[in-house]
């Protein structure tokens, strides 16, 4: 995958250049993809918003037939919480583009996505600044049929093999060094073929085994317990150590 940065001002925009660029749009002056399109107006107005997703974010949907024929989109916006939100739940401080949420995030998605691991592609990224401040968004394209964990386990849809397999999962990715600091049931997805995704890098990075490997799953664990499902997470367990043993 090769990522490219557009500038205009003070905005800038991280993009898939593969996706999103060709030989013949490679020179052009405009983005492949305008700033406009990391704002739901842009899509609402355009008629092209299929769905939402819950979340503090209130991630979009897209149909992005425009820019990828048939392709799919997700749409987040960067949005703080907790206590800290009251002072502005959409900026943050700026130190540098390269250590922006979103451009961290598009890359270490990228990078996660060439090794072969079940991540959504990152399509683009768009950061503004705004003197100290920037605002942020991120789009990735979205995996068809997939659901989260979390609603499977509330709906009894959550089989021993999956929970397995999501413990396999999770092994992979902490064997590629993948720090996850908000593993929940809300961002592990469950496509229709049963295969298991892991979304929403931010603030996650790649770090040499440690600690936070437990902390990861001890966040899971609550999480569980959170959606009535604390039993899974022996299941879950025995897939991450099984995969381990698979591994050596």
């Amino acid at each position: 995958m090769r990522l490219a940065t557009y500038r205009a001002g003070k905005i800038f925009i991280l993009y898939d250049a593969d996706s999103l660029c060709d030989a013949d749009r490679a020179s052009q002056t405009a983005p492949p993809i305008p700033p406009r399109a990391f704002e739901s107006a842009y899509w609402r107005d355009a008629g092209r918003v299929i769905g939402e997703a819950p979340g503090r974010g209130a991630s979009l949907f897209l149909d992005a037939s425009p820019f990828e024929e048939g392709a799919q989109w997700v749409l987040r916006p960067y949005r703080r919480g907790g206590l800290i939100a009251r002072l502005g739940d959409t900026r943050y401080l700026w130190t540098g583009l390269e250590r922006t949420r979103a451009f961290r995030e598009c890359r270490l998605t990228a990078e996660l996505f060439e090794q072969g691991l079940p991540v959504p592609r990152p399509v683009a990224a768009r950061v503004t600044r705004q003197g100290l401040a920037y605002q942020a968004a991120l789009i990735t394209e979205r995996i068809p049929g997939a659901r989260a964990l979390a609603s499977l386990l509330q709906n009894d849809e959550a089989d021993d093999r999956l929970l397995a397999r999501v413990g396999a999962t999770i092994r992979r990715f902490h064997d590629a060094g993948l720090d996850h600091v908000d593993l929940n049931a809300r961002n592990l997805l469950v496509d229709p073929q049963h295969a298991v995704w892991l979304i929403d890098l931010d603030r996650c990075r790649l770090r040499l085994k440690g600690a936070w490997q437990a902390g990861n799953l001890a966040r899971l664990e609550r999480s569980l317990v959170k959606f009535e499902a604390p039993a899974a997470m022996a299941v879950i367990r025995a897939g991450y150590d099984a995969h381990s043993q698979a591994s050596i």
